[in-house]
């Protein structure tokens, strides 16, 4: 495990990313975007399961034009409210362009031919989306997204596979935002969506209170299963 730096875009200026390696030749990489906490052990541990499933596993530090290094636990109330209010802050377009850097770095870690898939949590599965329409990332995957009904006008900008994990009592996400969702993507041909009954936000993170373990399996069963299939 270890950190690198990646030049922005904009040229802005760098940014840290935590980076998990395969024990032999990586099978893909694969982007984790980081929820509203920051690159912290919930996310660092995601890497962890990816190297082991021998993909090159990239977090970059989203937050960095903020205040870089954040590291945030959900379970308390504060750092929780600091998350929310770092999201106030946080400026997702800008974002996509850290995550295309990201993409890029992770490729030209690969070398030639080399497949690059994104998945995030939270704030991170929102992302997720917007990477899809707006990167040539090869496969994308978000859980629990916030917001996606008013992106859905990007849909058609989604060349690559795509499979969203959806909260069934997401406290973010109400049962006529869900609907949206389904609604404006289910006919779309390289959209997936996978429904969670009786789950809330935050049901597949790491650790803490919010994890549901039978759901987070389940969910991070056919992630495994999606990126074998798009990335190898």
């Amino acid at each position: 495990m270890s950190q690198i730096n990646i030049d922005s875009i904009d040229g802005a200026g760098s940014f840290s990313a935590y980076v998990a390696e395969p024990g032999g030749t990586p099978r893909a990489a694969i982007i984790v975007i980081q929820e509203i906490f920051g690159v912290n052990p919930g996310i660092r541990a995601k890497c962890d399961k990816l190297a082991a499933d021998g993909y090159l596993a990239v977090a970059p530090d989203l937050f960095w034009r903020i205040e870089p290094g954040i590291q945030l636990n959900p379970d308390v109330p504060e750092q929780m409210q600091r998350g929310l209010d770092l999201m106030g802050q946080f400026d997702q377009t800008l974002a996509i362009r850290d995550i295309e850097a990201t993409i890029r770095a992770a490729r030209a870690r690969l070398g030639d031919g080399g497949k690059v898939g994104v998945v995030g949590y939270c704030l991170g599965g929102r992302l997720p989306y917007m990477t899809a329409a707006r990167t040539d990332s090869d496969a994308s995957v978000g859980y629990y997204a916030v917001g996606i009904d008013g992106l859905l006008d990007e849909r058609h900008a989604i060349a690559n596979p795509l499979m969203l994990h959806i909260a069934g009592e997401d406290g973010f996400v109400d049962h006529a935002t869900q609907a949206k969702m389904h609604d404006g993507l289910d006919d779309h041909p390289k959209v997936t969506l996978h429904d969670y009954p009786g789950e809330d936000h935050g049901f597949a993170t790491e650790m803490g209170k919010r994890r549901s373990p039978a759901a987070a399996d389940q969910a991070d069963a056919r992630t495994r299963a999606f990126f074998a299939e798009h990335l190898g």
